[in-house]
């Protein structure tokens, strides 16, 4: 059974941390950085999640250019996961495929499609601010 930690990054406003597991996180396995899912396996109704990245149980980062589930070590210039201190140095890293599997624990999103309500909302948290504006 997998468990996630889905991250899902709002351009309007912040940051939010969900952890699902069961038949929420199965709904991931096989997914690929780019492709889209519902908002509703974390409890955002009507929000679209576009995959951007994620890491795995050893905290290795997910690439976007290597097909497949797989860690592998390969030879880069730049790019996810590594950023050269002089022009033309290249290091051998190890990078994540950019499917998803099992043993990612962390998945990260980003919000691309919009509900009428704001996530506040939608988790409670929008009430108490208000009500804390009015004392």
């Amino acid at each position: 059974m997998a468990d996630f930690k889905i991250v899902v990054s709002d351009p309007k406003t912040k940051t939010y941390q969900f952890d699902i597991t069961g038949a929420e996180a199965n709904q991931y396995i096989g997914r690929s950085i780019g492709q889209t899912v519902d908002g509703a396996t974390v409890g955002l109704d009507g929000y679209t999640l576009t995959i951007t990245g994620g890491t795995d149980n050893s905290g290795f980062v997910m690439s976007p250019t290597l097909p497949g589930p797989k860690r592998q070590k390969i030879l880069i210039a730049k790019g996810v996961g590594y950023s050269p201190v002089a022009k033309g140095v290249r290091r051998r890293k190890f990078l994540r495929g950019s499917e998803i599997a099992p043993d990612i624990t962390q998945i990260n999103t980003k919000v691309t499609g919009y509900s009428d309500k704001t996530i506040e909302e939608i988790l409670g948290g929008g009430s108490e601010d208000v009500e804390a504006q009015a004392e």
